[in-house]
């Protein structure tokens, strides 16, 4: 109740003072007015920061979610582009190119061909060769295939596919207990004098006939889904090695031969399980084929005797020691152009295996676009100027080098023509 001064100011009535250990209970405090406004501020409502954080928390996936998308739709964007570049390129080919083939030249290719194969073999002759020609950097006894405790098998612990095995030992390990046999096969390496012939896939080669000719060499090595069915005039049917990786396993059995040595080249770490599908006749799992950039073969018609797995330090000794590429960078898109194409590898390989090699199907002339690029479809050599992987320029150069010197015969004249 208020109560007015002499001056009629109002004066408030005095509270009652109380003693401060009846205030509050010991080690409490009172809670002020300032005290009460806070408590209640921190347990009605939570605070902006908290809302901020959960509102990012919640937002998050959803972000990562369209980014992800975002990635997706670039990726097949870029794809589809690409398909589409090919399929216009394959349009333009003058294909009149590839079924007219000058009689006179047909004539000196098999002439040349048959002189090759009358001369008197030369045991070790290429390994030698290649051995002077690039010095320390060739390894004359590296085991051409993965083996338990083969030579060159520390060498693949340093890199990753196709280089190396560094992070996948376990899953190597497990593909050569499947493996009966590792090494090349006692009756190919009971001859005392080997000749092989690498045949590619090139435009060059159709037209030559030198199918025949060809069947004569001791070890023929075929690269990837290049077929035969169809094309043995040109490419003959022999085949003992049918070196390729998962995407470029033929599709057809028919391209299959009961005693074909099967060498897998590894790139990616979805390879090993698609190998063992093989070797097991099992079914890749659907999600799994994803990771693959086009179809792969669901079944291989040979026994697991017959597959052999590709020592990836042949594919490092041709990338970094022969070819002298740079070693891989992280890249946010494509790769270094370091990768050698297969038809390369092939050759390399061949100077391990035999004492003299040959090649047939090979070279790339870039300075004409809208020549085949295959002797089997209508893909056009422009196709290779759209590729991110491989320096076919620099690979040319290593070839013309190698036919120069006589270190390897080019029998169809695509890379340095000698008839």
């Amino acid at each position: 109740m208020h109560t007015k001064t002499a001056g009629g100011a109002e004066r408030r009535p005095v509270q009652p003072r109380i003693p401060a250990a009846a205030a509050a209970p010991a080690g409490r405090a009172m809670p002020n007015d300032y005290n009460t406004v806070r408590l209640r501020s921190n347990c009605s409502r939570p605070s902006l920061e908290w809302y901020t954080y959960a509102e990012k928390k919640m937002r998050r996936p959803s972000l990562l979610l369209k980014d992800i998308l975002k990635c997706m739709l670039l990726v097949f964007g870029v794809w589809i582009l690409y398909i589409v570049k090919l399929n216009y390129t394959s349009e333009e080919c003058d294909m009149k190119k590839k079924h007219y083939v000058d009689p006179d030249r047909i004539k000196r290719a098999q002439r040349y061909v048959q002189q090759v194969l009358q001369k008197e073999c030369r045991p070790r002759f290429v390994k030698k060769e290649m051995a002077l020609l690039f010095e320390r950097r060739y390894s004359v006894d590296l085991a051409p295939f993965v083996e338990q405790g083969s030579s060159g098998s520390a060498a693949r612990e340093n890199y990753d596919p196709p280089f190396g095995f560094r992070t996948f030992s376990s899953e190597v390990q497990s593909l050569l207990e499947i493996l009966p046999e590792h090494d090349f096969p006692e009756h190919l390496k009971a001859k005392s004098c080997r000749r092989c012939v690498v045949i590619g896939s090139g435009g060059v080669l159709y037209g030559l006939e030198l199918g025949h000719a060809l069947n004569q060499f001791d070890i023929v090595i075929r690269l990837n889904n290049a077929p035969v069915e169809g094309y043995s005039e040109h490419v003959g049917n022999k085949t003992t090695i049918r070196m390729t990786y998962p995407e470029g396993a033929p599709l057809s059995g028919a391209e299959y031969y009961a005693n074909d040595l099967f060498v897998t080249v590894l790139f990616k770490s979805v390879d090993f399980s698609w190998l063992q599908a093989m070797l097991k006749r099992e079914t890749l799992p659907f999600w799994m084929r994803l990771f693959f950039w086009k179809q792969v073969a669901e079944k291989i018609p040979l026994e697991p005797k017959h597959f052999r797995i590709l020592n990836p330090v042949i594919i490092k000794e041709t990338a970094f020691d022969i070819l002298q590429f740079p070693e891989s960078q992280p890249r946010l898109w494509g790769r270094d152009k370091n990768i050698p194409t297969i038809g390369v590898i092939a050759v390399v390989l061949a100077t391990h295996l035999c004492d003299e090699v040959s090649l047939a199907g090979f070279g790339y002339d870039l300075s004409r676009p809208r020549t085949p690029l295959h002797y089997f479809d209508n893909l056009c050599m422009a196709a290779m100027n759209w590729q991110t992987m491989h320096n076919v320029t620099t690979e040319t150069q290593f070839l013309q080098k190698l036919v120069k010197r006589g270190v390897v015969t080019d029998l169809s004249g695509g890379i340095h023509c000698e008839f």
